[in-house]
């Protein structure tokens, strides 16, 4: 990852938030994530992986308020705390701690006995919720990632998965897109009594593009999109695997007479046997012994002969931040397991093509 000065923070780059945390998580970093854009900072906080805390600079104040009013509905002993102390504290900024007094609020919370560590692990999954809502949305700005920060002397409320919290918010932005696309649809034709219901395909026309549709295999149920070209010839398809059931059944799905199936193995070994059948496409697992899918991708993509072959990662996961890390090994596409041949036929005719 960069590490850039602050002075160098006025040159915007383009950001992929998805791609970023992807790589935090596989990696299990320790540290904290800044990112800068011209309205705000954000700040991740990690330990092996796992979330700690998340700030925004923007609105700081006001999302620890919102949500302290939220708890003290659940703990009444919020209802004493001294919000003016609260306030105070956040605004009292030092040049080694610029945008954690939030975090600082929390911990003389629990020193006060106004919340537990546990109630303290509640507010901070909310307000980690919120920050990173606003950072998927993310498209220009910088970044660096600290290892060593004062953040390492602060007690811990809790170890957060930071790959549920993310796929819990890239949920809830695309219900966000689909109400907003309704809202323009009815605003374009207001005297339309009915609207159309907007389609995945729909929404994500109109959201914003993401690593992780990038990767979604369409769900046209036209089979005569992904019939074979009426040139067809013989296709090889190496299928690396260390299930036989599933080199069995993509076997069995393929047809004899149009495709060459490959099957193999042993992870250690694609990369010879893929040398010498030159496949046309790859179907590679996630999750092998010794040497995963994401690491044999990246590796195929180091060769000059498997630069632009389609390799197609098959996998059991369906998360948004495995979506990202198959585009950061710069996979072709994402097949869901347990698939049908129907599933099966329409990724390869696509990537074919």
């Amino acid at each position: 990852m960069s590490t850039n000065s602050t002075g160098s923070y006025r040159f915007f780059q383009k950001l992929y938030p998805l791609s970023l945390l992807a790589q935090l998580i596989s990696k299990r970093a320790t540290g904290c994530l800044r990112v800068f854009t011209d309205i705000a900072c954000w700040h991740i906080y990690l330990e092996e992986g796992k979330l700690t805390y998340a700030s925004c600079s923007d609105k700081l104040l006001e999302r620890l308020d919102n949500q302290l009013q939220k708890l003290s509905q659940k703990i009444p002993t919020l209802l004493n705390v001294n919000r003016t102390q609260i306030r105070l504290m956040l605004d009292t900024k030092t040049e080694n701690q610029p945008s954690q007094t939030d975090y600082l609020a929390i911990c003389w919370l629990v020193n006060q006995n106004y919340i537990n560590s546990a109630q303290a692990a509640i507010l901070i999954e909310e307000l980690a919720k919120e920050v990173l809502l606003s950072f998927l949305t993310l498209k220009q700005g910088n970044y660096e990632f600290e290892r060593e920060t004062f953040w390492d002397e602060l007690p811990k409320f809790c170890y957060l998965d930071l790959r549920t919290l993310v796929e819990e918010c890239q949920k809830q932005l695309q219900q966000q897109h689909a109400q907003q696309l309704t809202f323009t649809l009815q605003q374009r034709s207001p005297q339309t009594k009915s609207f159309p219901t907007p389609t995945k395909a729909s929404i994500a026309a109109e959201q914003p593009s993401s690593l992780a549709t990038d990767l979604d295999v369409p769900e046209d149920d036209d089979e005569s999109l992904y019939l074979p070209p009426s040139n067809k010839s013989l296709y090889t398809v190496a299928c690396i695997d260390d299930s036989p059931t599933v080199l069995h059944s993509i076997r069995s799905f393929l047809d004899e007479n149009t495709f060459a199936v490959v099957a193999i193995k042993d992870p250690i070994k694609a990369l010879m046997e893929i040398l010498r059948s030159k496949p046309d496409l790859i179907l590679l697992d996630v999750e092998m012994p010794n040497l995963d899918g994401y690491e044999l991708c990246s590796l195929l993509r180091r060769h000059s002969n498997f630069k632009n072959t389609p390799i197609i990662m098959v996998t059991g996961r369906t998360g948004f931040l495995d979506k990202a890390k198959a585009k950061m090994v710069r996979a072709s596409g994402y097949l869901t397991k347990p698939f049908t041949q129907s599933d099966l036929l329409k990724i390869v005719w696509k990537h074919l093509k």
